[in-house]
């Protein structure tokens, strides 16, 4: 319904304004996802190893506890495989 009535039990205009909400979002997730891209270039053009540089963004968002854990378990793994 072009008045934002509801159709079939469902308010649309509230439907709508979720849609249009998600799709803005999505817009500016594609955006930062091609920025984060063109950082990673730039810093690769700088001499840095873009595939480290992601392993340390990954274990810079973990909590410490999990972090050593997950250490620990590496050791581990090296140890047992005599990496």
């Amino acid at each position: 319904m072009a008045d934002g009535g509801d159709t079939g039990g469902i308010a649309a205009a509230k439907l709508k304004s979720f849609v249009e909400r998600i799709e803005r979002l999505e817009t500016e997730k594609a955006d930062l996802a091609a920025d984060i891209r063109e950082v990673y270039a730039e810093a690769k053009g700088n001499g840095f190893d873009t595939k480290i540089m992601r392993q340390v963004i990954k274990l810079r968002k973990m909590e410490e506890p999990d972090r050593k854990e997950q250490d620990e378990l590496l050791d581990l793994y090296r140890a047992a495989l005599e990496v």
